[in-house]
């Protein structure tokens, strides 16, 4: 197995979709094909303002050429693969870097720092991996089946002592990639329903909020923020049977099969928008939206 880490940026002048593909030019050709059919971590640089770090993961799918761009190519990511770390790692831990691989004999950070695109040891990689999966019990999936029925808890001892295989079996594992997708959705929407404006908090310290995807995972829907929303349990019902949808601009919409449209609209919040995260890369992408619209709103 061959690791990689891809250095991205959300002001780049690169056309990169983390989740979807990695543009980069020529010059980086041979190093980004050894990742091919294997896992990249992504790392924001610590030069932006507020960086997360390592932020994610994903599967590189295959390299091919950008039609669309001359000398330029795409890391095509594995649909399904991408998963945004519950905790970003940061890149200096304490007074040391996580990335052991890139200190030089005298201990010193070596110029493979600088490398946009560069190899990652197996252990670095589950080192990343492991903290960016973090564990956090309050923030896992609300279900109506007891998620230590799983046996999950019962791996728990375990977690920090996972080989790396074991750590690449996890990026697949539904019951990590929800806990992670809920983790950063209420995040970034500071754990406020984006459907009423509510924001309600158990006696145990938990938000009662819900991570819903726009477009589910059973169609094709992948783990992303920009796929995501924060709702109460009864706007997440609505959203997911149709009877509520978001136009393109945000616009909360409901249906006319709704047996009690005033009902639902005294839900909303005042603004009849949808309360949106304050960072742009998070908002609702228009396909999903889209999609949602096309495939599960009730016209």
């Amino acid at each position: 197995m061959a690791f990689g880490v891809f250095i991205h940026r959300s002001d780049s002048i690169y056309d990169d979709i983390p989740s979807e593909r990695y543009q980069f030019p020529k010059q980086y050709l041979t190093r980004v094909q050894q990742f091919e059919d294997d896992w990249i971590v992504y790392l924001e640089p610590s030069k932006i303002r507020d960086s997360k770090g390592y932020f994610a993961v994903a599967k590189v799918q295959e390299i091919i050429a950008d039609p669309r761009s001359a000398d330029m190519y795409l890391a095509i990511i594995e649909p399904g693969s991408y998963l945004d770390f519950g905790d970003p790692v940061p890149f200096r831990d304490a007074d040391d870097v996580v990335e052991q691989g890139l200190l030089n004999d005298r201990g010193k950070l070596s110029g493979r720092a600088r490398s946009a695109v560069r190899a990652l040891s197996p252990e670095d990689f589950a080192r990343i991996v492991g903290r960016g999966l973090g564990q956090d019990d309050n923030i896992l999936p609300r279900t109506d089946r007891d998620w230590r029925i799983s046996g999950f808890e019962e791996a728990r001892p375990e977690f920090q002592r996972l080989s790396v295989r074991e750590r690449v079996n996890q990026l697949t594992n539904r019951i990590i990639r929800d806990r992670n997708f809920r983790k950063n959705v209420l995040r970034a929407y500071g754990e406020r329903c984006a459907i009423t404006g509510l924001r309600l908090i158990n006696g145990g310290g938990r938000a009662e909020v819900e991570a819903a995807h726009i477009r589910p995972v059973e169609h094709d829907g992948p783990d992303i923020v920009s796929n995501g929303l924060a709702l109460s349990g009864t706007a997440h019902w609505l959203f997911d049977r149709g009877l509520v949808g978001l136009s393109n601009d945000l616009n909360i919409l409901i249906s006319r099969q709704s047996n009690d449209p005033n009902a639902v609209r005294a839900m909303i919040n005042s603004s009849a928008r949808l309360l949106m995260p304050e960072r742009l890369a998070n908002r609702p992408r228009p396909e999903f939206l889209t999609w949602h619209r096309e495939n599960c709103f009730k016209h």
